[in-house]
């Protein structure tokens, strides 16, 4: 593997099997220093499973890894000291106050004595729960646990932050407040490497790699992936009725995807095929009113889907 000038995480060949279940298969990959590094899909992907394996928390099958330079098979150890780690169940005790919940996670990561005290009170000052630190952690609502789970996984000033699904269950409000934290730790040079399932987060990413069990289907930027994936755009479309016409273009032998998007309809045609032409024909012929029709530039939502399509009939 390549030295760790620029890469704050490396992943060459990793699997990952439980039994006959492939959970990770054969992926490679590689996080720059400072980036917002995203790893999409959907439930049961295999995310959580390779942030587990990077994070030295279990074991790959085969397959080698670095990161922050230590080697995942020979220094798990090593990594749990330098890395932040955020899980989905938020790893909270709900007995103790915000206060106590941080000096507990100090103390796992070795702080102590007035450098620990230090560290703390900058923490609740930078994610705003300065005022709550003597509240029980059961009593505070989703958001704010969320804020106190990410501010322990701060405490000891990590390099690379690794953050799986931490807005599920959150209310939007605060997950618009918690990515503009982390952007702001990545302007300051921390690397983060984040799992989600939802697509408007994935706009926030530098970096994208999109996993489909176990395999990952697509790597770049938001703007390459969207360009790669599908660099004629969609077909946007409003008509009447609109559900009678989305049966109408699932069943069209053209049409690669069809699905309804606000109050309209985003059309994805086969390769080589003249969409708004065929579209146009199609709805003549059944009777449904074209109000309007649109090429635009497509979303992450409309890459995955077209990018799962393909693996699904591959």
């Amino acid at each position: 593997m390549r030295g760790m000038n620029s890469f704050a995480v490396e992943v060459e060949d990793l699997v990952k099997r439980f039994g006959n279940f492939i959970a990770v298969d054969h992926i490679h990959f590689q996080v720059k220093k400072g980036e917002i590094f995203g790893f999409l899909g959907p439930n049961g992907a295999g995310k959580s499973t390779t942030i587990r394996m990077l994070c030295g928390l279990l074991m790959p099958t085969s397959g080698t890894g670095t990161v922050a330079g230590f080697d995942i098979h020979k220094e798990p150890e090593r990594i749990k000291q330098v890395i932040g780690y955020m899980s989905q169940k938020f790893s909270l005790y709900d007995d103790l106050t915000v206060g106590e919940n941080l000096h507990f996670f100090g103390g796992i990561y070795g702080l102590w004595g007035q450098l620990q005290r230090e560290r703390e009170q900058q923490i609740l000052e930078r994610t705003g729960l300065q005022d709550l630190r003597n509240r029980r952690t059961r009593t505070l609502s989703v958001g704010l646990k969320q804020r106190l789970a990410l501010a322990c996984a701060l405490l000891h000033q990590p390099t690379i932050v690794f953050l799986d699904e931490p807005t599920s269950g959150v209310d939007p409000l605060s997950r618009r407040n918690f990515w503009s934290f982390i952007q702001e730790m990545a302007e300051k040079g921390v690397t983060i490497f984040v799992t989600t399932h939802y697509m408007d987060e994935a706009e926030y990413c530098h970096r994208l790699a999109m996993i489909y069990k176990g395999k990952i289907v697509a790597l770049g930027t938001p703007t390459e992936l969207k360009m790669k994936t599908l660099s004629k755009g969609v077909l946007e479309v409003e008509c009447d009725p609109l559900i009678p016409a989305l049966d109408l273009l699932k069943k069209a032998d053209w049409t690669s995807e069809a699905a309804v998007f606000g109050e309209g309809l985003h059309v994805i045609g086969k390769e080589g095929i003249d969409t708004d032409q065929e579209l146009k024909v199609l709805f003549e012929s059944h009777g449904i009113i074209l109000k309007r029709m649109e090429w635009i530039r497509p979303s992450l939502e409309d890459v995955f889907v077209t990018l799962i399509e393909r693996e699904t009939k591959s």
